[in-house]
């Protein structure tokens, strides 16, 4: 009864189905391996965070990142390639966060309306 072409037919979407299997067990390890190296990057950020904030700082650039997100990020990254790259001298303190943060602040637009 081999070689028949429903028989034939079956093996085709058999092939099909484990292609497809496979397919999506690799798309699925490579979630898991990107999102590993996003968790271990995400650690490395914070213990450099960590390493070169004093308290008061980290707490004020939590706060940022509760009202601002974007901009609590965009503070953290410049925080981090400052510490790579050698140019922070001992920790940053809530005075030098302030300092930073009214630097990176976007210039705020102001809206002036006329009445006639």
């Amino acid at each position: 009864m081999s070689g028949t072409p429903d028989d034939e037919r079956l093996e085709e979407l058999r092939q099909k189905k484990m292609e497809q299997l496979q397919d999506r067990a690799e798309s699925q390890g490579d979630e898991a391996s990107q999102e590993a190296a996003q968790q271990q990057a995400e650690a490395q950020k914070k213990a450099v965070l960590r390493q070169h904030l004093t308290d008061d700082a980290r707490k004020r650039l939590n706060t940022v990142k509760m009202s601002k997100p974007q901009f609590g990020e965009q503070v953290e990254r410049q925080v981090v390639s400052l510490a790579r790259s050698g140019r922070i001298q001992g920790k940053i303190d809530d005075e030098k966060m302030k300092q930073l943060l009214k630097e990176l602040k976007p210039d705020s637009q102001s809206f002036d309306i006329q009445r006639r």
